[in-house]
């Protein structure tokens, strides 16, 4: 089982074809969320919408997308439920008519006092569509004491806490905001004369557009025919930036909170290799999570690099099937092993993480059974022994395999010769621009910057749940 971040957001203001220029920036954010997404322009006098389950590309390519194809400001958003049931009625960017005028809102991270703010809400009124965190943000917007859009937004950062790169877009502006902690990371770009935001440096860069910077934790950044006007709204004592967007999420030709991902998981790999003290024949990537930090390791130790793990990329996000047997037809169809090559050899697999550790488990399985001699395991990251409260779909820390078990403990469950897991000095020496000191690394060490005012999951805003 991989772990899953919560969204990607895509925004194009002032930009020729702004719907277009949105889908294939969200094609490019695909990796952040694969199951549902959704487009909001603006044209004439409304807002327009398409919605729907599915990848960017099956989304828009069903009737009715066409009509989204004009307009010069338009907001996307690719997702990846951890607030929320995988609903239609959850899809993002939400819509909602106010006082300051029609508004969607799109976001990327997890509120965490979401469940207090819910209650209150609906206590006053409140008539939710959704049971998505995202939605409480326009709720707020609209029940502002201020008179301007700004303001309004503003009051209603003030009462939210937790993870959130977001987009609120009007009828004339886009406001890009990035909570004071920076848990998640968000772009400014520009093109064609016009303005374009992003989760992600790659789908700005993919379209031709050029990178501007970062937007700033705890800044708010307004697009308007003014041009792109700046202020801080809050401050936050430390920053928190997700180290996960480092060692996973971030798609590898991204720049994330100032590192380059490919880097930075080479180094990953390095540091393990420089480490080692097994002889060993050969390093096996994990495709493809596990790739650079093999790459890294192989350079650094001398041995070959073989992609001795071949992955199947036609069984898409639908390959899910009940029962144990057909569970494990699943992982041998995925990354089937090529035989001729690891026979009798002494393998060390580099991964990026280890969270319920069943596939890795039959992954080891499967390596054996193909004749490998022995089989090490090496991780670019330390233990996952806590969940995330920020937007990461980790499980409870009863389903973590490292969460109260030793090293030693999870290799014999796992079936491994020798386990190595990299510790948190190694993540932050793998850092090229930053001492690491200003990373949230709470699903390793369980520090939390921010404590949820109650324990969070996927549907703690549906039912009896709040």
């Amino acid at each position: 089982m991989k772990v899953r971040e919560k969204c990607g957001v895509f925004a194009a203001f002032q930009v020729p074809d702004a719907a277009r220029v949105v889908q294939a920036g969200l094609l490019s954010l695909q990796h952040r969320g694969q199951e549902g997404t959704g487009i909001v322009v603006f044209r004439g006098n409304r807002f327009w919408e398409h919605k729907g389950m599915g990848l960017v590309s099956e989304v828009f390519s069903r009737s009715g997308a066409e009509r989204l194809l004009q307009g010069d400001i338009a907001l996307g958003h690719v997702r990846y439920s951890t607030t929320g049931s995988s609903s239609e009625r959850n899809l993002q960017p939400f819509l909602g008519e106010t006082r300051f005028g029609p508004l969607a809102v799109a976001h990327n991270g997890n509120l965490t006092n979401s469940p207090t703010l819910w209650k209150a809400l609906s206590r006053q009124g409140a008539v939710f569509s959704s049971s998505m965190d995202t939605e409480l943000i326009l709720h707020l917007i609209s029940r502002s004491s201020f008179d301007g859009l700004e303001d309004a937004v503003k009051e209603a950062l003030w009462q939210i806490q937790g993870a959130y790169s977001a987009i609120v877009m009007s009828s004339d502006r886009l406001v890009a905001l990035r909570d004071p902690w920076g848990f998640r990371p968000l772009c400014l770009g520009e093109m064609d004369g016009g303005y374009l935001v992003s989760s992600e440096t790659c789908a700005l860069e993919v379209i031709g557009a050029q990178v501007i910077r970062e937007v700033q934790p705890g800044e708010m950044l307004v697009l308007d025919k003014n041009g792109p006007r700046s202020f801080f709204y809050a401050h936050s004592k430390r920053k928190a930036y997700c180290f996960f967007e480092l060692i996973y999420f971030a798609r590898p030709d991204s720049i994330v909170f100032g590192e380059s991902v490919y880097e930075v998981r080479k180094n990953l790999g390095r540091i393990l290799a420089e480490r080692e003290d097994r002889d060993v024949d050969m390093v096996i990537p994990v495709p493809d999570s596990g790739m650079h930090g093999a790459l890294g390791y192989a350079e650094a130790s001398g041995l070959p690099l073989e992609f001795a793990l071949v992955r199947n990329p036609y069984l898409g996000r639908t390959f899910i099937r009940p029962g144990q047997q057909n569970r494990e037809l699943a992982v041998r169809m995925k990354l089937n092993p090529m035989r001729g090559i690891i026979r009798g050899k002494k393998v060390v697999i580099v991964e990026d993480s280890i969270v319920r550790g069943s596939t890795s488990r039959r992954r080891i399985a499967t390596l054996k059974e193909a004749g490998a001699r022995e089989v090490h395991m090496r991780i670019t990251s330390p233990p996952h022994c806590c969940p995330c409260f920020y937007g990461i779909d980790f499980p409870t820390r009863e389903e973590l395999v490292a969460a109260g078990r030793t090293c030693e403990e999870v290799r014999d469950y796992l079936g491994l010769d020798s386990l190595r897991y990299l510790d948190t000095d190694g993540l932050k020496s793998a850092l090229r621009h930053s001492s690491g000191d200003e990373f949230c690394l709470a699903c390793f060490n369980a520090e939390y910057p921010l404590r949820p005012d109650r324990g969070l999951g996927k549907k703690i805003l549906e039912g009896s749940g709040v």
